[in-house]
């Protein structure tokens, strides 16, 4: 009987202490994402939305309406559906809003990404009017991950990354990492309201 307390004695020590300790670096970073304020220039480059219409970039993009980007590829299964979920979830919730985002998601894979694939993709997250698909050459698509410091050689090392430009001074808002839907739109908010 002295012994099972010594041990439950031990549990419970144990325990409280682990309260104090450090979490590893893993738990920590899952938790949590990084956040910048960065300035890019834009490559003026034509690329293909999912109806199939050219689009350039940078009309996209210097617009007098928030814009945000990420980059996800239409057959992903890790990263792309949680950043497309939040996409969604950020129209849903502003979409009585005076403010709604341009939500442009660039894929990092233009040789199987067609408009077609990509129109589909859309459709799967009720993604509403507001929301391109964009797809391009490789060397566009190359040029454009580049301009924005997020260059992915091979799309089954990408990482979560939202951009969120400022029509006010055209600043962007660099999210790294996985956030909760209230996080993403937080910094959506924040940022619109200055």
């Amino acid at each position: 009987m002295n012994m099972l307390f010594k041990t439950a004695g031990l549990l419970l020590l144990l325990s409280i202490s682990s309260l104090h300790l450090p979490t590893t670096a893993a738990c920590a970073e899952s938790k949590k994402y990084k956040r910048s304020v960065e300035r890019y220039t834009m490559p003026d480059v034509v690329l293909t939305n999912q109806d199939g219409k050219k689009v350039r970039l940078t009309a996209l993009v210097n617009s007098d309406q928030p814009v945000v980007v990420d980059f996800i590829y239409a057959t992903c299964t890790t990263i792309c559906p949680v950043l497309s979920v939040s996409y969604t979830n950020l129209q849903n919730r502003l979409k009585d809003s005076a403010r709604k985002p341009k939500l442009i998601s660039i894929t990092i894979d233009p040789e199987n990404d067609t408009p077609r694939i990509m129109k589909d993709y859309l459709k799967r997250y009720n993604a509403k009017p507001g929301w391109d698909f964009l797809t391009g050459s490789r060397g566009d698509i190359d040029l454009v991950m580049k301009a924005f410091n997020a260059y992915i050689p091979d799309k089954m090392s990408h990482y979560p990354l939202n951009l969120i430009r400022s029509p006010k001074d055209g600043t962007w808002v660099r999210l790294f990492g996985i956030l909760s839907s209230r996080e993403f739109v937080d910094e959506y908010s924040q940022l619109v309201s200055k």
